[in-house]
């Protein structure tokens, strides 16, 4: 990362940080590197950044994302495209894991997201979150295994604080929402292809604009819960 690019992240950086250090490590299409190391220990640091956002700056748990212009992650289905230009921070995990983490964000315009992200490669991912759709903010997962799903319901909680998990074991995933972090509903029992490593972490992107501001926190990723379905601990 150059100078000049930190300090204007630094200058334009939502949620009046005072102590910060940015998320390095670019990479183009599906290939990941190893980020920068940061100035201080951050909850983020041993993350790769498939589209690393202009600004994005961790400090301890949390990391302030603000996206680029026109992201996105979509394959075929129904619009003939194929893009995989959003914002995704990948940690590897094994192939049975938990992860969860809390999503703060501002939705002004359609398709303005923000959630988590499992991946295994460019045609092998999910991603689940608020959305802003037809006016209003639904809860949103798209499954892709050569070609994307999509799944919405309006969100009943506060789209601008929530969490997310996603339990990923012997080739079922398995998706929840929180509006507190303690009480956590299914969103979604799917299939998911199985494989040695996952990358998992925060995604966000912005189909038709920039600037969506989206302060990420209290990340978790541990063996896999293995709690029964209905039970919503």
């Amino acid at each position: 990362m150059t100078e000049k690019l930190e300090s204007e992240a630094v200058a334009d950086m939502p949620f009046g940080m005072t102590r910060r250090t940015v998320v390095g490590g670019a990479v183009a299409g599906a290939v990941l590197a190893r980020p920068a190391v940061a100035a201080s220990a951050s909850a983020w640091d041993a993350g790769t950044w498939l589209n690393r956002p202009r600004q994005a700056i961790a400090a301890g748990d949390l990391l302030d994302v603000v996206t680029n212009k026109g992201t996105d992650f979509w394959r075929e289905t129904f619009y003939g495209f194929t893009r995989d230009s959003g914002h995704f921070l990948g940690l590897a995990t094994g192939p049975r894991f938990t992860a969860q983490l809390r999503i703060r964000g501002d939705y002004q315009q359609l398709y303005d997201q923000a959630g988590i992200m499992v991946r295994i490669d460019a045609t092998r991912w999910v991603k689940a979150g608020v959305e802003l759709s037809d006016g209003r903010a639904m809860l949103s997962s798209v499954l892709t295994d050569g070609r994307s799903d999509w799944a919405t319901a309006p969100y009943q909680g506060n789209p601008r604080d929530f969490w997310m998990r996603a339990t990923v074991d012997k080739g079922v995933l398995r998706l929840q929402v929180s509006a507190d972090g303690r009480t956590w509903p299914l969103v979604r029992l799917c299939p998911f292809p199985v494989a040695d490593r996952y990358l998992v972490g925060p995604m966000t992107c912005t189909p038709e604009r920039e600037g969506l501001k989206v302060r990420f926190s209290d990340w978790q990723l541990t063996p896999p819960l293995n709690k029964p379905l209905h039970d919503l601990s």
